[in-house]
C-alpha cells in the first residue's frame, strides 16, 4: 500500500488500537516479532540493556528491508560497552559546541543556495534546490568529504537506502562507500582533525576502534544526511497544504523553536518500523511477557501519536508543551546527529518562511509524487513558485 502525504499509516494505527505491544510479520527475513507502540514502553524497552541489538546479526529476523543494511560492526548494532566506545571516538564533532562550530558555514552554504534559487526565479523543485543538496553539503562539511566528490556520495547513499533498487546494487552502493572511508581514514591517519573523518582516523589509530568499525561509523552517519532531506520535505509539505501555519510563523517568529518540536513529532519519518532487537530474557512490557529469543520493534512514529502523551495527537499544535517526542529516538541508540539535524532544519525553516514570500506549490497537490519504495517517507520533489 503506497501512502500519500504525510498520512499515518493506517496498519500502524489499527495496531496501536488492538494493543500496546503486537504481533507483526514484515515482508522479509524470518519468523514473527513484537511491536511495541505506546510511548512510556517505547521509552522503556529503548533503555532497557535486556534487549539486544548486537544478537539481531545471529538471525534472519522479520523486517521490511529485502536485505539487511547495517553491518556487523556497525554502531547501531552494538550494546553497551561497544556501542558507548565507539559512539565516544565521534562525540566532539556531535556535542552543542562542535554542532555550533558549523552554524556559521552551514548558514554560508544555505544563503548561496537561496541566492541561487531566487536569482533563477520560479518556479522550482525545493527538493532540488534546497533540500536534497543542502544537508548533503552539510554532512560532508561535517564529516571532512570534499566539495568533488559530494554528487558520488548522494548516488551510493540514494541506493543503500532504497528498497526498489534491489539488494544487489544496494550492496554494490554499500561496498563502494566503506571503500572510500577506508581510503579516506588511511590517507589520514594520525593526524586527526576535527571533522569526523578526522576523529575516526585519529581513535583507529590509537586502537580506539577498529579500521571496520570506523568505516560502519562513517557510513551510518554520511547516510544519515538523507534524513534530513525528506523530513524537511514532509515539514514543508506540511506548511504548505496548511498556509495557516506558515502564516503564523512569519507573524510570530518566537514560535519557530516549539514549532519544529511539534512537526518533528508529527511527520512520518520513515516507512514501516526500524531496527529490532532480541530479548535476552523474559521480559514483561505491559501486560505481555516476551520470551527470551523474541524479535522486538518498537515505533517511534506511533509513540509520537500516543494520546496518553500527546492530546489530540493527529493535529500539529505549535504551541504543544510539554512536547517529549521520540523522533531521533531514545537511550543508548539515540540519533547521533540528532542535534545536526535539528540545526539544519531551523536554518531551512528560517530560510522558507523569511525569504521566498507567498510561497506555494506550483502544480495540484495531487501532481507531486512520494518516494517509492524508500525506507524513509518523503517527497520525490516539491514544485514551488513565490
Amino acid at each position: 500500500m503506497e501512502l500519500r502525504g504525510v498520512d499515518f499509516d493506517p496498519v500502524l494505527a489499527e495496531l496501536m488500537r488492538e494493543g500496546p505491544v503486537t504481533r507483526i510479520r514484515l515482508p522479509h527475513g524470518e519468523g514473527w516479532a513484537w511491536l511495541v507502540s505506546r510511548h512510556g514502553d517505547v521509552r522503556a524497552v529503548t533503555n532497557d540493556p535486556r534487549f539486544s541489538r548486537a544478537a539481531v546479526m545471529e538471525r534472519d529476523v522479520t523486517r521490511l528491508a529485502p536485505h539487511f543494511i547495517p553491518s556487523k560492526e556497525a554502531v547501531g548494532m552494538q550494546d553497551p560497552p561497544d556501542h558507548t566506545r565507539m559512539r565516544r571516538a565521534v562525540a566532539p564533532a556531535f556535542t552543542s559546541r562542535g554542532v555550533e562550530r558549523l552554524r556559521t558555514r552551514a548558514q554560508e552554504m544555505l544563503d548561496e543556495l537561496v541566492d541561487a534559487a531566487l536569482q533563477d526565479g520560479p518556479p522550482a523543485d525545493l527538493t532540488e534546490r534546497l533540500l536534497a543538496p543542502f544537508p548533503l553539503a552539510v554532512v560532508c562539511e561535517l564529516m571532512g568529504v570534499p566539495e568533488t566528490d559530494r554528487p558520488q556520495l548522494h548516488e551510493w547513499t540514494t541506493r543503500i537506502l532504497s528498497s526498489s533498487e534491489g539488494r544487489e546494487l544496494s550492496e554494490q552502493a554499500k561496498g563502494a562507500m566503506c571503500g572510500y572511508f577506508a581510503e579516506r581514514l588511511r590517507e589520514r591517519g594520525a593526524d586527526g582533525g576535527e571533522d569526523v573523518v578526522g576523529l575516526l582516523a585519529a581513535a583507529v589509530h590509537s586502537g580506539e576502534v577498529s579500521e571496520s568499525e570506523a568505516v560502519g561509523l562513517a557510513l551510518l552517519i554520511q547516510i544519515g544526511g538523507e534524513a534530513v532531506t525528506n523530513n524537511t520535505g514532509n515539514m514543508v509539505y506540511i506548511l504548505l497544504t496548511q498556509p495557516h501555519l506558515l502564516q503564523r510563523l512569519r507573524a510570530e517568529p518566537e514560535l519557530r523553536p516549539s514549532a519544529l518540536d511539534e512537526l518533528l513529532r508529527f511527520i512520518p519519518h520513515r516507512s514501516s518500523v526500524g531496527l529490532s532487537r532480541i530479548a535476552r530474557e523474559d521480559v514483561t512490557v505491559g501486560d505481555i511477557t516476551i520470551p527470551a529469543g523474541d524479535a522486538v520493534y518498537v515505533s517511534y512514529l506511533a509513540a509520537n501519536r500516543d494520546p496518553d502523551v500527546f492530546p489530540d495527537p493527529d493535529t500539529v499544535d505549535f504551541e504543544r508543551s510539554p512536547n517529549p517526542h521520540v523522533a531521533f529516538g531514545h537511550g543508548p541508540h539515540y540519533c547521533v546527529g540528532g542535534m545536526l539535524a535539528r540545526l539544519e532544519q531551523e536554518l531551512l525553516l528560517d530560510a522558507l518562511v523569511d525569504r521566498f514570500p507567498g510561497l506555494r506549490f506550483a502544480v495540484p497537490e495531487a501532481e507531486l509524487r512520494w518516494r517509492p519504495g524508500a525506507l524513509i517517507r518523503g517527497p520525490e520533489g516539491l514544485p514551488v513558485t513565490w
